[in-house]
């Protein structure tokens, strides 16, 4: 058989052909090493994720250890009145405030500690009530920030002259609030008003017109030491009203009414049976 002359292609196979093991194993050399590089990227991620997970756990026991042990150590100087000065007292309920307000109900404490400022205050009484009511304002306006976020709000203010010709209490201009796809009137009325104590006597009449013509009615008092997360009315649908006092003064007296989700309430209230219910049944419906 003569040899027939090579063509191209013939030439290029024999120039090629050893490299096509090479290229083969760079190519399994290359497979390898971006394997092993997603796998060493997703381990060390992982374990990112667990360190940080670990990390955090840790802090958040360490605060909950920290924050138990000054919750124990404040109770125990108001359980011990007689070892504890007014300024220490004042010190006490100050920490508590600023650390518990959204847990605990501290409207006996102030109370209690008002009337013994009133009582033991001496010449530093005005300081103290001032302090204990910039305290209050203060814990107020943190909650507000808050439920003014996620909820809705309308504001009012009670012309105490009006009121004390208006014997059967002092009407206020209703008002028509929504949240989260729920219609509710709120009617404020202002039964008496007792200026020593800063406080008013409240009726709110509530009506959600989708579930029922019947106007809700309660009556409540209102202070400074009525925090909206603590202090307010449980409605329908997992929700909640509460009125606060702004402000008080020898002509008038400045509050507002918020309407928010029942999740923003207090740590201390407990979901019943039938929100439960109501919540997944919406969410059932929503197809969430």
């Amino acid at each position: 058989m003569e040899n027939q002359p090579k063509d191209f292609w013939d030439k290029a196979d024999i120039v090629f052909r050893p490299l096509n093991g090479l290229l083969t194993a760079l190519a399994v050399g290359l497979l390898g090493y971006y394997t092993s590089n997603v796998l060493r990227q997703r381990e060390t991620r992982e374990t990112n994720e667990r360190v940080y997970t670990e990390l955090m756990s840790s802090r958040e026991q360490a605060e909950s250890a920290l924050r138990k042990d000054m919750f124990v150590s404040i109770i125990q100087s108001f359980l011990r009145p007689q070892s504890a000065s007014l300024e220490d007292k004042m010190l006490n309920l100050e920490l508590l405030a600023y650390n518990f307000h959204e847990s605990l109900n501290l409207k006996p404490l102030f109370v209690h500690l008002q009337k013994q400022f009133e009582a033991n205050g001496g010449s530093q009484k005005a300081d103290y009530s001032s302090r204990l009511t910039n305290v209050a304002r203060e814990i107020t306006t943190r909650q507000m920030v808050l439920l003014e976020q996620v909820g809705k709000k309308f504001g009012r203010t009670v012309d105490i002259d009006k009121l004390r010709s208006s014997p059967g209490g002092l009407e206020l201009e209703a008002e028509t609030l929504t949240l989260d796809g729920t219609e509710r009137e709120f009617m404020l009325s202002v039964l008496a008003i007792d200026p020593k104590r800063r406080e008013l006597t409240m009726e709110l009449g509530v009506r959600t017109p989708k579930e029922s013509p019947i106007v809700r009615r309660l009556t409540f008092h209102v202070s400074y030491y009525d925090f909206p997360m603590i202090d307010n009315t449980r409605l329908s649908r997992d929700q909640r009203a509460a009125v606060v006092l702004n402000e008080f003064g020898d002509s008038g007296a400045d509050m507002t009414l918020v309407l928010f989700p029942g999740s923003y309430a207090s740590l201390k209230e407990k979901v019943s049976y039938d929100e439960v219910v109501e919540k997944l049944r919406v969410l059932s419906g929503s197809g969430q």
